[in-house]
């Protein structure tokens, strides 16, 4: 399949392109499209035909569910049989950003979309060119992210260009995409809120909101399991190198990770690094990637997957990576970073 790569430059100026667009996505095939969070992989969220060329390109597991986006809560409440009155209360904080919520599903949306669960997930997403293909495809979007399962989510156009090139029919380019890490999960079905996934709506962002909110207790631990959400089972966002987390003790952490890099040389193998801003001038050596600040980790969420893939480009045999503390998004980011790791961390 030949992918066409579509670069918008200026959404209102090129409105008849994004017709094209959500011509493709309501004749039946993928789009890849940027949102805040990362890149989607878009299909018609209502067609399983469509949708099943979503887990085809990506070689994902049918039993990890998707996500719909809409545009609107009008297209909302087609696909729900209720709506809480915590979920109005977070879309009005929240939507449209960062935020996927469970609802119960109406019998509209496909068991392809849900794992055959009868929970579905559903965000609105914020960026403009998001929600001007959901408007003009005038259906419930199904988009898990636009990259081959299991490796980093693509936050640029050229990341789901090296992993969907000639397996999709287009791919908007919007530019890199602001938070960098996908949407916070939110299960609103049971009597308490439930994080199934962190993400760029912060647990302290929704504790403001509603105190009663708990994280899930298995987050990141379970095995044979259903998972209700993405991102729940499987091993996601890995380098092809072996990675291996640090975490402790500042001072420990940038020790042990100098004296491993130094093993691992002598044994003849390339080491990469994965550090923060403030400890680059600390460690020695080529292989160093910086991925973000700890004085605002929000820079480390925008770039932590670019990151991971560029040291991927440099063809990196093992990947030694400092942790963050886990408050705010740094919760977000460690998830991010243990899934990638495959759960390899050395505790300091």
């Amino acid at each position: 399949m030949e992918t066409e790569l579509l670069k918008i430059y200026d959404l209102e100026e090129q409105i008849h392109e994004m017709e094209r667009a959500a011509a493709l996505i309501k004749g039946g095939e993928v789009v890849a499209f940027p949102t805040e969070t990362v890149y989607g992989l878009g299909a018609d969220g209502l067609s399983e035909s469509a949708v099943r060329k979503i887990f085809k390109a990506k070689g994902r597991p049918q039993d990890n569910p998707l996500i719909l986006h809409v545009d609107s809560i009008q297209m909302l409440k087609r696909l729900v049989r209720d709506i809480p009155k915590d979920a109005y209360k977070c879309m009005e904080r929240f939507w449209p950003g960062p935020l996927t919520m469970l609802f119960r599903k109406s019998d509209l949306v496909p068991d392809i979309i849900t794992a055959g669960l009868q929970t579905v997930a559903i965000r609105m997403p914020s960026h403009p060119i998001a929600l001007e293909l959901i408007k003009r495809a005038g259906t419930p979007i199904a988009a898990p992210s636009a990259n081959i399962s299991g490796r980093p989510s693509p936050t640029r156009a050229s990341h789901v260009v090296q992993d969907m090139k000639g397996k999709i029919a287009m791919i908007i380019d919007g530019g890199e995409t602001g938070v960098g890490l996908e949407s916070t999960v939110l299960d609103l079905t049971e009597k308490v809120p439930m994080v199934l996934r962190p993400g760029g709506v912060t647990l302290e962002d929704l504790r403001d909101l509603l105190p009663e909110v708990v994280i899930d207790p298995g987050l990141g631990d379970r095995k044979e399991f259903t998972p209700k959400s993405p991102g729940q089972k499987y091993r996601h966002y890995a380098p092809k190198a072996e990675m291996i987390l640090f975490s402790g003790d500042k001072e420990r952490v940038v020790a042990a990770i100098m004296e491993r890099a130094r093993r691992e040389g002598a044994q003849g193998k390339r080491v990469g690094l994965l550090v923060t801003e403030e400890n680059r001038n600390r460690y020695p050596g080529e292989n160093v990637v910086v991925m973000g600040s700890v004085r605002d980790k929000r820079t480390i969420a925008h770039g932590l997957f670019h990151a991971i893939r560029r040291l991927d480009e440099l063809e990196i045999d093992i990947i030694l990576c400092e942790s963050v503390e886990e408050d705010q998004i740094g919760m977000a980011i460690m998830n991010r970073l243990l899934k990638a790791a495959g759960g390899n961390r050395i505790n300091l």
